[in-house]
């Protein structure tokens, strides 16, 4: 799962005006505040964040330094005839051989600084794209000729709309995005969609449910993150790498006990957890985990434990089957535990009778130490 970043261009107008845009910034999670060289230290003082600023200073304490403003890259000196010995470029490729993270900027002005950029990209950590009547096509150019180079393409933006279209652009996207917008609900939109950028949605398949029964006690995970779930949406356990079901979160209402949408009632202490493209056993979670969250449309993204309980409680056995072979689990034998069926609609595994549908991810394939590997497994 690879995650777009988020910057937040705030190196213009009075600082009070910027203090609060960063704050919103800090509070929505995004990645990197861009200033000038001088603010870096007021931002790090706001929070824990990495700082981008315009400095050709190696003892500056920015985490990455721009290059560009105010220079060839922004249109206000000429680009010379021979990129190579374009001031930027030698200035970013001094910055990077001392171990420093380096951005380039530019202002795509043409096709001629649209190659500028590529070239520049070359001596580059990241290089900002700065679109002056923003359309797509340079991007596209970019991502085309950079895609095998190790730098990552931050597009700028101004609204949370060009923002999804800059990250879904020839299905890859920019690596990130420069935000450069006033309006808070911008930022936290972008964030948003930048969580769910650049993940592909997993395939859930249906399995038909063929044994359901109580096994005796035995000890359980509740995974408690640090997100709230709606119906529908969970995590995806089992007893075999090869078959996962999607266990609803505790977001639905019960006559029993209050809603509790941060809570996954997972499974046993044995049971696999997919977390990224890899599995992992329920009781090795612990906090400040990732963990992946999918919805019955196979929508994934991250979740952060903050709590798992590992608990002893009655249990029960749930077998299913599909493409003609068997998966199982084993849960809390609780009417608050539900599976998901089709459309996101949720069954209480007390409920759960012979025949009925439920999500799975089903692969068939085997793990070791939880990665996919093409080796005979089996699993019972």
């Amino acid at each position: 799962m690879k995650t777009k970043t988020v910057w937040i261009k705030a190196d213009e107008g009075r600082w009070d005006d910027r203090k609060g845009i960063i704050t919103t910034a800090l509070e929505s999670g995004v990645d990197y505040i861009l200033v000038e060289a001088n603010d870096v230290e007021k931002v790090k003082e706001l929070g824990n964040i990495k700082v981008a600023a315009f400095t050709h200073d190696e003892r500056s304490p920015a985490d990455v330094m721009v290059i560009g403003k105010g220079s060839e890259g922004d249109g206000t000196k000429p680009l010379p005839p021979d990129f190579s010995g374009s001031f930027d470029i030698i200035t970013a490729t001094r910055l990077k051989d001392k171990g420093l993270k380096v951005a380039g900027y530019v202002v795509i002005r043409n096709k001629e600084y649209e190659e500028f950029a590529a070239a520049l990209a070359e001596a580059c950590d990241y290089i900002i794209t700065i679109g002056t009547d923003w359309k797509v096509i340079p991007l596209e150019n970019l991502i085309a000729e950079l895609h095998d180079k190790d730098v990552q393409i931050i597009s700028g933006v101004r609204t949370a709309e060009e923002a999804k279209v800059s990250l879904e652009t020839m299905e890859h996207g920019s690596d990130g995005i420069l935000l450069d917008t006033d309006d808070p609900s911008e930022i936290k939109k972008t964030v948003l969609l930048a969580e769910r950028s650049g993940t592909e949605n997993i395939d859930l398949a249906t399995a038909v449910i063929t044994k359901v029964g109580q096994v005796g006690m035995g000890d359980r995970v509740c995974v408690d993150t640090c997100n709230l779930m709606t119906s529908g949406e969970g995590m995806l356990v089992g007893s075999q790498s090869c078959g996962l079901f999607l266990i609803n979160s505790e977001a639905d209402d019960s006559p029993y006990v209050a809603s509790r949408p941060f809570r996954v009632n997972a499974g046993a202490v044995h049971a696999y957890v997919l977390v990224g493209d890899r599995t992992k056993y329920l009781c090795e979670l612990e906090a400040g985990d990732e963990v992946t969250i999918v919805n019955a449309a196979g929508e994934q993204r991250k979740g952060i434990v903050g709590r798992v309980k590992i608990e002893r409680r009655p249990l029960m056995l749930v077998e299913a089957e599909i493409n003609g072979k068997t998966i199982k689990t084993i849960v809390q034998n609780a009417e608050t535990i539900k599976m998901v069926g089709k459309g996101g609609k949720t069954i209480a595994v007390t409920d759960l009778q012979i025949g009925d549908e439920v999500l799975v991810k089903y692969e068939d394939i085997g793990r070791h130490f939880g990665m996919k590997i093409e080796e005979t497994i089996i699993e019972k």
